[in-house]
């Protein structure tokens, strides 16, 4: 990328054909998902430490009123739009995203990819349960990925040293946190030094899409950016206000954000 990312794990992402795009003030990459998957391919190849961030609409949000949270993100040395709204937004503010790269298209994308080169993979996150099935499937779909070890998301801030140790003394290529935010983003803030793991992703609700648990929107809804809509109508007493305020707050900074020049302008007049 154009952007030299030092993150919290000290690593430089090396240049692509595209800077980063500003976004509500948040440095997001302009990359595609083929280049997103030969970054990582690069740093599991050098040992470097990557951190991979992901934005959509609600983190954007979340962001602006979250200082820590923000914080966390920025930390990433990679920084992802993860919702199609981001692209949208990098649109109508013309600092156009080369597309939409999704935690779990970017997940399966290196489990593809692992296959071939027989990636070590961790993964953090969801419940046993889901954790259970998430490494049958991946050793069934993925048989030269290698899972080195997993933990389910449910443990105190207490066990986190132990959390992270087992995770170091696995060594593996890549560290898959299907945590919910802000936590997964502490977490990978607190212990992403201590981890030495070439590669780190926050992968949100993946692991449940992948175990079956949650059904993904279909393609067309996806390429329609109304994923969270069908999100809504599967769970919707628990997800019908959280979207309705996060989507209008995005809206409102998106507009804001179109009219600080014109504001500007006008004051200078």
């Amino acid at each position: 990328m154009g952007r030299t990312s030092p993150g919290r794990c000290g690593v430089t992402v090396a240049d692509t054909s595209s800077a980063a795009s500003e976004i509500l003030g948040v440095p997001v990459d302009a990359v595609t998902t083929g280049q997103a998957l030969d970054i990582v391919d690069r740093a599991i190849r050098e040992r470097s430490g990557l951190h991979i961030g992901v934005v959509n609409a609600a983190k954007l949000v979340n962001m602006r009123r979250d200082s820590e949270l923000r914080a966390d993100v920025l930390s990433s040395d990679l920084i992802l739009a993860d919702g199609m709204a981001v692209v949208w937004a990098s649109r109508v503010l013309r600092r156009s995203l080369p597309e939409r790269v999704t935690g779990i298209d970017l997940m399966l994308g290196i489990l593809g990819r692992g296959d071939a080169r027989g990636y070590r993979v961790y993964c953090l996150g969801a419940s046993d349960e889901v954790s259970r099935t998430v490494e049958q499937r991946i050793a069934e779909e993925f048989p030269g990925v290698r899972i080195v070890g997993r933990q389910h998301g449910y443990f105190t801030e207490e066990d986190e040293p132990g959390v992270a140790a087992a995770i170091k003394d696995s060594r593996p290529d890549v560290l898959l946190v299907a945590m919910t935010s802000p936590r997964k983003e502490r977490f990978l803030a607190r212990w992403s030094r201590e981890l030495e793991v070439p590669v780190t992703h926050g992968v949100g609700g993946s692991f449940d899409v992948f175990a079956g648990k949650v059904a993904r929107a279909p393609k067309g809804w996806q390429r329609a950016g109304l994923e969270w809509l069908y999100r809504v109508l599967q769970e919707p007493r628990r997800l019908w206000r959280r979207y309705l305020v996060t989507n209008t707050l995005f809206c409102l900074m998106v507009a804001g954000e179109l009219l600080r020049p014109r504001t500007a302008r006008a004051s200078r007049n």
